[in-house]
């Protein structure tokens, strides 16, 4: 566990791999859009890297899909995902707990996903998380803004956080560090969700913690 010397009065996280395990949801969403196309994959492990980045992305990165035809993939996954996929998640063990400890010590709570704002929204209305955080942002269906970068600039504009060196960004994969590090904050990386040390510390995460216990302790 790497130790902080900052006292960060505001905190960024990401949803999937961060707040929730949402591996079963996206998976099966992206199985089922693939299957549209006449591809079909029976393991849902193969699909883990398609959380995190924005899934149009990926539809072009692993399957070669054009942008229409990822487009389409990405209509088609909606389609699964927001009667279905998004429901097969669970929160991290520990994560209501530390959510509610991080309000107790008076720091502010945003989420900043990849997911589409709406999606997010009702998932953490669902897990009852959405009380904890004073702003909850995300990407547009649209896609007018679906970077990490422009989503964490867009929650950092809309709630006035203009303190750099009071922000941090917490996260799982290295679109979160980056994007972080585009915006001129700082960013934790996590270990529990889908990235690995590595990804994370090459993307210029400035902490690492390997549990939630662990961003419990460091951040005091």
């Amino acid at each position: 566990m790497d130790m902080i010397d900052k006292q960060y009065k505001y905190l960024l996280l990401d949803l999937d791999g961060t707040i929730t395990d949402s591996m079963e949801g996206i998976t099966r969403s992206v199985q089922y859009a693939l299957g549209h196309f006449g591809i079909d994959v029976t393991d849902l492990n193969s699909l883990r890297p398609f959380i995190g980045p924005p899934l149009k992305d990926s539809f072009r990165d692993f399957y070669g899909f054009t942008d229409e035809k990822a487009e389409a993939a990405l209509s088609k996954y909606r389609e699964y995902f927001a009667t279905k996929g998004l429901f097969e998640n669970r929160v991290y063990e520990g994560m209501d707990a530390f959510l509610a400890s991080q309000r107790n010590k008076e720091r502010k709570l945003y989420v900043a996903t990849s997911k589409p704002e709406v999606f997010a929204r009702q998932i953490l209305e669902h897990f009852k998380l959405d009380g904890y955080f004073t702003y909850i942002g995300g990407s547009t269906l649209d896609g007018s803004r679906s970077s990490k970068t422009d989503v964490i600039r867009y929650v950092m504009d809309v709630n006035g956080l203009n303190d750099n060196q009071a922000v941090v960004m917490i996260g799982d994969r290295k679109h979160d560090m980056v994007g972080a590090g585009n915006n001129g904050i700082d960013a934790i990386g996590v270990l529990y969700g889908y990235g690995d040390e590595e990804e994370l510390r090459s993307a210029g995460a400035s902490y690492i913690a390997a549990s939630v216990e662990d961003l419990e302790a460091m951040l005091t």
